[in-house]
């Protein structure tokens, strides 16, 4: 039951992902700030419309965004998260070795058996190199490179196009790579699981028995030690820094109703205490929020233009409604002289015609932007007239070149036909005559 439940999950967060990728257009406004990040996608989770794009589709480093996968492929793979327990083995922390890898004190534990809830807390608030190692060897049942290929199909499954992964924690490798529409597709299926955006959204943890808690990379939902990088309305989700990735962040923003995830990518790093990929995020997500808003551009009970349509008893032309309502991420004080719907329909068509079939399109354009093109459907059902039919058929026949050529054809053959039995009767005439002399 619970693997159906996950499926279900997994199909219902790709057509969601998909879906709006697929049918939202960008409108990248004017910031107005300088930007630190090399890419930065802030998209509206709402709509899936994105509202800022910056090398979105650039293939990229992800450095510890990584993990969100693995706490895909971990939770996904362990049947009970809270009571299942794995033993820390010094052999699967090995490689963490002189790497100077982000830990989470999993190294002052071999020997013990920590739950995976714990486990999962030491992947996500402390960025656990070795959290990541433990949870990829105990679901690959000691092979992490089969944890690694689960990782490199869910991505597969997920429909991203610029990711491959070579192993659970991000570290880097020239082969491990995604981008951030790829990132933005995966942390959307992340937080359709339980417990993603509790565990992202901590600030200190405490596992069972210790005494010190972990505590959250991401300073912008750490009220006590985030300082200026703190934001009220910021909710996870992961950070991520290498040298060759730079400072990496994964965040959302709610308030209002109104719901933004940002993604920001290649910030500068010269391990200095400044972390650009937070500043952009903070300040991102707050323009967001205060100056952008959801316009309903078109709706489903409003017609947009009209078409004739042929075969009727009389002139007759219907309305054409949007097949579905169009909103849209504005600027809070746009001009309406700003939004333009263009209809892209025939000049007439031929009856009949059902209520709601699909007769053109419109798309809406915001300045000289695209937003979205939708179906114009028939806003009733036109019969066809037989007697317009039948006469209009029988003009297409009169008017049309094979008819005249056939006619033309008809006219010569009977001229012949005339000739010729005109001739075969003076031929008899004459015949009768030369008789009729010789008596």
């Amino acid at each position: 039951m619970k693997k159906f439940i996950r499926l279900l999950c997994c199909v219902c967060a790709l057509v969601v992902v998909l879906s709006s990728v697929l049918s939202a257009s960008a409108i990248t406004y004017d910031y107005g700030k300088e930007i630190e990040s090399e890419t930065v996608l802030l998209i509206n989770m709402d709509t899936g419309i994105p509202v800022l794009e910056k090398n979105v589709d650039m293939i990229r480093y992800p450095a510890s965004l990584t993990k969100i996968m693995t706490y895909i492929v971990a939770y996904e793979n362990i049947e009970d998260v809270y009571n299942t327990r794995i033993e820390i083995k010094q052999e699967v922390l090995n490689p963490l070795l002189g790497t100077g890898s982000s830990m989470s004190g999993l190294d002052y534990k071999v020997g013990e058996k920590l739950t995976v809830i714990d486990l999962l807390n030491c992947l996500m608030i402390t960025s656990g190199n070795d959290a990541a190692l433990v949870l990829a060897d105990f679901v690959g049942g000691g092979d992490t490179q089969k944890f690694v290929d689960m990782m490199n199909q869910k991505a597969k499954d997920l429909g991203c196009e610029n990711t491959h992964f070579v192993n659970p924690h991000g570290l880097h490798d020239d082969e491990h790579y995604s981008s951030a529409y790829d990132l933005y597709k995966i942390t959307s299926y992340a937080l359709t699981l339980p417990l993603f955006s509790e565990i992202t959204d901590t600030a200190t943890y405490y596992c069972e028995g210790d005494d010190y808690p972990l505590v959250t990379t991401n300073y912008l939902i750490d009220v006590n030690r985030g300082g200026d990088y703190y934001y009220t309305y910021a909710k996870g989700i992961k950070t991520g820094t290498t040298d060759q990735a730079g400072r990496c962040l994964i965040t959302t923003a709610i308030a209002d109703g109104y719901a933004y995830m940002c993604i920001c990518m290649g910030a500068p790093y010269q391990n200095s205490d400044h972390n650009g990929a937070m500043t952009d995020a903070k300040q991102l997500l707050r323009w967001a929020l205060l100056d952008l808003e959801l316009a309903r551009m078109l709706t489903t009970d409003t017609p947009v233009c009209e078409v004739n349509v042929n075969f009727t008893s009389s002139d007759k032309t219907i309305l054409l409604y949007p097949a579905q309502t169009v909103n849209t991420i504005l600027p809070k004080k746009h001009n309406a002289e700003d939004v333009r719907v263009i209809p892209d329909v025939p000049e007439s068509v031929d009856a009949p015609v059902t209520q709601g079939d699909i007769i053109g399109k419109a798309t809406v354009y915001y300045k000289d932007e695209a937003v979205q093109t939708v179906d114009l459907v028939a806003s009733e059902d036109v019969e066809r007239s037989s007697f317009a039919y039948t006469m209009h058929m029988f003009k297409v026949i009169l008017t049309s070149w094979p008819f005249w050529i056939a006619f033309a054809i008809a006219i010569i053959l009977i001229i012949i036909y005339i000739a010729l039995v005109s001739n075969v009767r003076n031929s008899k005439k004459q015949r009768r005559v030369k008789k009729y002399r010789r008596l």
